[in-house]
């Protein structure tokens, strides 16, 4: 992702295409939707919202591009720490 310096810094709300694994259904959701949990594994980092038609709760794994994209549109981020 890259932004040009003559460009207005953003025109619209930033909106993210998502799917829901439980009812196939495809849409967009705005950054205050969504929640990015970033652990210390590939295991404990994901972004979840909830699906807008079957109001089911999803969990889908982040990657650094996810990471870096929900990040930059500004979706919440939750830090996950050790315990130990």
């Amino acid at each position: 992702m890259s932004l040009m310096s003559s460009l207005p810094a953003q025109i619209g709300p930033v909106l993210f295409k998502a799917a829901c694994p439980e009812c196939r259904a495809r849409f967009e959701l705005a950054a205050g939707s969504l929640r990015l949990a970033i652990g210390g594994s590939r295991r404990t980092t994901f972004y979840s919202f909830t699906c807008p038609e079957c109001d089911s709760a999803v969990r889908k794994p982040a990657g650094e591009r996810i990471i870096e994209l929900l990040t930059g549109g500004g979706v919440r981020t939750l830090r996950l720490h050790s315990t130990v």
